[in-house]
């Protein structure tokens, strides 16, 4: 049995979560740095002192809450932006001067990886919250603010909703490859499962269905029913292999892909496999020989060269008779698409298609070599009395958009 294959999902942003680990780790060192540094300047250093403490045991605790999209909850981000405010707040309790003087906050740049957090987990709007709420408590922290001020809190405001933002494509563009990849790997099963159904199944049917028919009675009757479960299986297998129709769109989380089917597209110009619109004229009567990939044709030159196989299918049952045999075999090329459509009746007397135009009835005339002549192709019936009827229809590819 061959080996099924499987599709993982690595995330982007988890290199984003590390970073974020490590950023709040630095800028904790940083904070107890700088008071160490300027303790001498602060009124009131045991606030300082307190606070920092609480926020170091606080981000050591909290590491693993910023290890992943899946530990860092809504209530992890709510207490970590309130730590951060309220090291702002506290700010000017234990340094008399920092309202007048542009010096760092208690938390200074640790601030910052909480509005981060907010970022990576929920995207820009998410950051455009936090970072409002932070510019809110430094406003209120400095009294008045300056141009100092203004420019810090701009620029964290404006660096969280970038990350934001750019956290918002990484997941939309991880969604839609992940998509594609699953789209892939199903392909290919149904590709393998379509190969096993052709070297087994399919083959056991048609022998039934030679053999019952050759040898007569109740047999015959089984042979039947064996070529019409031919028909469908193949029709199934047929459809199976098209290449699925993957439209991209955007919504609120970001673009996503989706399979469609052909009708959902009418109004597309997207190529159309041929082998489908041909696969409901096979029949017990009826064999479609077709290659195993995709007869891609644009869709009015699809249509009208289906339509132009289908009469010639009519006049092989008003002229030939229900009970005869007829064959259709597609041809795709590079410069080309040729169908074939040959049937085992009498063939056509010399001379009959001229006399029936002469008397009006223009079937072949119209339905065929109209249709053909508008797609830029060309139909030829070639009959020999006593060894049936062909039909080639060929549709060069340059001109076959052209069709109605």
């Amino acid at each position: 049995m061959a080996k099924r294959e499987r599709v993982v999902r690595m995330s982007v942003e988890q290199p984003l979560w590390r970073a974020l680990t490590g950023y709040r780790v630095l800028t904790m060192v940083y904070a107890v740095l700088l008071f160490a540094f300027t303790r001498d300047a602060y009124e009131r250093p045991w606030i300082a002192v307190a606070y920092l403490a609480v926020m170091c045991v606080w981000t050591l605790a909290t590491l693993p809450k910023v290890a992943n999209a899946a530990s860092c909850t809504k209530r992890f981000l709510g207490a970590d932006l309130t730590v951060a405010l309220v090291g702002i707040l506290l700010t000017p309790l234990a340094d008399a001067h920092a309202q007048t003087v542009d010096g760092p906050t208690l938390p200074s740049i640790w601030t910052a990886g909480s509005v981060l957090a907010y970022a990576i987990k929920g995207g820009w709007r998410w950051a455009g919250v936090a970072s409002s709420l932070v510019a809110v408590a430094n406003i209120v922290e400095r009294g008045h603010p300056s141009r100092d001020t203004l420019h810090n809190v701009l620029l964290v405001w404006v660096a969280s909703i970038a990350i934001g933002y750019v956290v918002e494509v990484a997941r939309a563009s991880e969604r839609t490859l992940a998509r594609a990849l699953e789209i892939e790997a199903a392909t290919r099963e149904r590709e393998r499962l379509a190969r096993d159904i052709h070297d087994s199944v399919l083959q056991v049917l048609a022998m039934v269905q030679r053999r019952g028919t050759a040898i007569g009675g109740e047999a015959a009757e089984l042979g039947r029913m064996a070529g019409e479960q031919e028909v469908a299986l193949r029709t199934l297998v047929a459809g199976g292999l098209a290449r699925p129709s993957l439209v991209s769109e955007d919504e609120s989380e970001g673009a996503v892909v989706r399979v469609v089917d052909e009708d959902d597209e009418a109004d597309d110009d997207s190529p159309v496999d041929l082998r489908l619109l041909l696969a409901p004229r096979a029949g017990a009567r009826v064999t479609l020989s077709d290659p195993g990939a995709p007869v891609l044709l644009p869709p009015p030159a699809a249509r009208e060269l289906a339509a132009a196989v289908g009469a010639a299918l009519d006049n092989v049952r008003v002229h030939v008779g229900e009970d005869a045999q007829a064959w259709i075999l597609v041809e795709d090329w590079t410069d080309e698409v040729i169908v074939t459509v040959r049937d085992d009746g009498p063939g056509i007397p010399e001379g009959r298609l001229a006399q029936a135009e002469g008397e009006g009835r223009m079937g072949v005339a119209l339905s065929i070599r109209g249709r053909l002549r508008e797609l830029g192709g060309t139909a030829e019936l070639i009959s020999v009395p006593g060894q049936g009827t062909e039909v080639e229809l060929k549709v060069p590819r340059g001109k076959a958009g052209r069709g109605r």
